[in-house]
């Protein structure tokens, strides 16, 4: 489990990994929030995006991890797939609730509760800063500690 989840967007792999100790919100704008995994979250949003199993995700190595120092001990970098990178970019808002509904259900199947309300605003605000990419070579990340 996270304690602190930040989403941020970034030029490069090398430019992500540099605020794995501090946290992308001095070099980056930021979208923060808190307590849930968020690695296991990615993997399950794009599984219900692109309709890959989670088992296939895991063993491509999704999310990438871009820095993850200390051993898994402390802060982490991953890169958003850009699968799920595309995904946010083109939905809209009712498939970003049917999404967030379908999360829910995951996690209530594993006793795990989410609000609805949240998970469709985390996701909203995802597929925003996602449409901000177009154009740009730049990826969506995600920072935990």
């Amino acid at each position: 489990m996270s304690i602190i989840v930040k989403f941020f967007v970034a030029p490069s792999h090398e430019a992500a990994a540099a605020v794995v100790d501090g946290g992308p919100e001095r070099a980056f704008e930021s979208l923060e929030y808190g307590n849930f995994d968020a690695e296991q979250a990615l993997i399950e949003w794009e599984s219900i995006f692109t309709s890959r199993s989670f088992e296939e995700l895991t063993a491509a190595d999704e999310p990438e991890a871009v820095a993850e120092p200390d051993g898994w001990e402390g802060p982490v970098v991953f890169a958003v797939s850009k699968a799920l990178q595309d995904a946010l970019a083109v939905a809209d808002q009712p498939r970003l609730a049917e999404v967030s509904r379908l999360w829910i259900q995951e996690r209530a199947a594993d006793g795990k509760a989410f609000d609805k309300e949240i998970a469709t605003r985390i996701l909203s605000d995802l597929a925003r800063l996602a449409r901000g990419i177009s154009g740009r070579d730049h990826r969506l990340y995600c920072w935990t500690a």
